[in-house]
Formats: C-alpha cells, sequence, structure tokens
C-alpha cells in the first residue's frame, strides 16, 4: 500500500452541522468507538478515518460488518516498513486531511500510534477529545504509555474511564475542567450485540464443547517480539496445555503468527492456532471457556460487563502491568505476569472464583 495524502476528493455532508473527525487504526478503538461513531453520525458531520495500523481483514473489516459501521470515509495506508515510518506517516497523513477538510474538533481513543494524528490537530488549533484519557500501567517501558501522555496532555478535553485515570490526568498538571468521567462506551457495544454474541455457532464450528477449553489471545509487542518473554509466555503455555489438558484455542493475530513461524519453538499439540475471530464469535467463546488467558485491552470491559449480566467467566491477563486498576479493584480478571508459574496459579484461583 502506498500512503495517501491527497484528500482533495473526500466527500461530506455539508448540511450545517458540526464537522467531526474520527480517526482508529485498531480493532479495540472499532469495537469502542462503535456506539460512539454510530450515535454522533446523527448529530454531527463525521468523517471516518482509518490510518492503515491493522489492515488485514480479520483485524479490521469484519468488525465493520458486524457492528454495523460504515466503511470509514478514508484509508490513510499510514503502515510504513519501520515503527518511525509509520508513525511518521500517520501524523503526516492526517495532518494533510486536517488541512483539506478542516473539521471543527478531532475525536480519538486510546494509546496507539494512531493516536498521534492528534500532534496535527495541536498545531491547526482544532480541538482535540480523547477518549479512554487518563489510563496508566507506570511501566515506562510500554510504548502505550509514552501515546497515553502525549495525547493526554495536548488534548483540549479529556474522558476518563474511572476515578483512578482522573487522578493520574490531576497528576501531570491538567486542569479539572478539561476532564470528564465518562466510563467506558464497552458495554453499550457489549449490549447492542448480546443477542448475536449469544447466537453464534462457533462451538460447532470449531468442534469446541462448552466449558472444556480455555481460549488465549496473546499478541502485545512486549510479549511477542521480545524474546526473553515470547519464550517465558509461549513456554508457560504449553505448561498450562499440559496442566488442563483440554484444547487452547489460540486467536492469533498476523504479528505472533509471524514470530511463531520464524522461531524453532514449538506449540504443545492441544494448542489450535486460529485466525483472529469476529467480534460476536469471540464473546461468545469468552462467555463459555474455562477460562479466558489474554493480554488483550478490551478483557478488563468484558468479564467486568459479563459478570454484571451474571454470565462471568474466569479471566486471565497475561501481562506486569495493567492500564485498568479498577477492574483489579473489583476481581474482574487476574494479573499473572508471563511465567510459567504465576500463569497455572493464576487460572487455577480465576477458575475458582
Amino acid at each position: 500500500m502506498e500512503l495517501r495524502t491527497d484528500y482533495s476528493n473526500v466527500s461530506f455532508q455539508n448540511n450545517g452541522k458540526l464537522k467531526l473527525l474520527i480517526i482508529v487504526g485498531t480493532r479495540p478503538e472499532i469495537i469502542r468507538l462503535a456506539a460512539v461513531i454510530n450515535k454522533t453520525r446523527k448529530y454531527f458531520d463525521v468523517i471516518l478515518a482509518h490510518t492503515g495500523q491493522n489492515y488485514d481483514y480479520n483485524l479490521n473489516g469484519v468488525f465493520f460488518k458486524e457492528l454495523k459501521l460504515k466503511d470509514p470515509e478514508v484509508y490513510m495506508d499510514a503502515v510504513g516498513d519501520d515503527l518511525g515510518a509509520t508513525c511518521g506517516n500517520i501524523i503526516n497523513a492526517s495532518y494533510k486531511l486536517m488541512v483539506t477538510t478542516k473539521p471543527d474538533a478531532v475525536l480519538v481513543l486510546g494509546d496507539t500510534n494512531s493516536c498521534l494524528s492528534v500532534i496535527g490537530a495541536k498545531r491547526l488549533h482544532i480541538p482535540i477529545f480523547h477518549m479512554e484519557a487518563g489510563n496508566r500501567c507506570k511501566d515506562e517501558c510500554l510504548p502505550e504509555e509514552t501515546n497515553r501522555r502525549i495525547v493526554d496532555i495536548i488534548s483540549d478535553v479529556n474522558l476518563a474511564y474511572s476515578e483512578h485515570a482522573r487522578r493520574y490526568l490531576a497528576e501531570c498538571g491538567l486542569p479539572r475542567e478539561r476532564t470528564y468521567v465518562t466510563g467506558s462506551p464497552m458495554a453499550e457495544v457489549l449490549h447492542q450485540n448480546l443477542a448475536e454474541i449469544e447466537a453464534s455457532d462457533v462451538h460447532n464450528r470449531l468442534g469446541l464443547e462448552k466449558g472444556k477449553y480455555i481460549l488465549l489471545s496473546a499478541h502485545r509487542e512486549e510479549n511477542i517480539d521480545t524474546e526473553k518473554n515470547f519464550l517465558s509466555l509461549f513456554s508457560a503455555i504449553n505448561a498450562m496445555a499440559e496442566k488442563y489438558d483440554m484444547p487452547i484455542l489460540y486467536s492469533c493475530h498476523p504479528r505472533s503468527r509471524n514470530r511463531l513461524a520464524s522461531s524453532s519453538f514449538q506449540l504443545d499439540s492441544r494448542v489450535q492456532v486460529q485466525q483472529p475471530l469476529g467480534f460476536h464469535d469471540y464473546n461468545c467463546l469468552q462467555m463459555n471457556a474455562f477460562a479466558v488467558v489474554s493480554d488483550s485491552g478490551t478483557l478488563p470491559e468484558e468479564s467486568s460487563f459479563f459478570t454484571s449480566i451474571g454470565h462471568p467467566f474466569p479471566a486471565v491477563c497475561i501481562r506486569t502491568s495493567t492500564e485498568r486498576p479498577e477492574s483489579l479493584d473489583k476481581a474482574g480478571f487476574i494479573l499473572s505476569g508471563i511465567d510459567e508459574k504465576g500463569l497455572l496459579q493464576s487460572v487455577d484461583t480465576a477458575v475458582e472464583l
């Protein structure tokens, strides 16, 4: 794909409404923003732009279809040959888009590289609204932590999920009048899709028996790209397969699949590597799993939601830190780390809760 910087032919409704530019790039952003995007289209002239950070259909297109979203008005195709090129392309392409379309405001969510698009908005004096503001895991080695600080500081309005996040924003010296605690929009998305989630026939298609499989998702940069962490985590996953002796369905992102293919590491035969699953199928599998073991950023919200409707599932987060302490406060999931002892103890505890 080639970076797009000419947006002279981008069309939008000139209907007198305020013009809102929403920028996304990964599937967690698409999922969390689904209800917000559909609602804002009723009240604003919305331009939805996708940076191309996740360009695979299974990581992207399927969610627009399942969540009943219009396709983005703009694809930036900003993925470069390396991290520096990608970040530069995102800032460059989004700046050109803003100059051309002249939005009244820009909305981003979270901490991905796509959120760096707001740097251009700041230079153009376009108001910035940041959803999921104030999240902190206190691990400065993680790229998301850097992105959070940048976007929080330069945003005009920070929309925090929790009091924890609000306090973190206050620690940064941000004035109270720029911060609003809104909660997460994920509950609305899950509620709106609950009937489709419950109706999924994914167990029949994959030959799985409810309650007798472990659902696995492992894709984060720190878990996959760092050799020591990769070996520690996947050795622990093999130990988990040996201990529980049941299928482990691995919803495997391209990053993880490529890393496994390029390494000599041998996964236990009980680990079934699967293409990334759609929103309805994945959440149906979560609802009915013996345990869910994941480094996904949506795990805290999903586990909390299903607990709130009386359908909890044992949730284990395979990370060493989390930006969602409010979910830990409610025992929404257990933070296991990435070593064998921690993972096995955490699965045992989660199942017994």
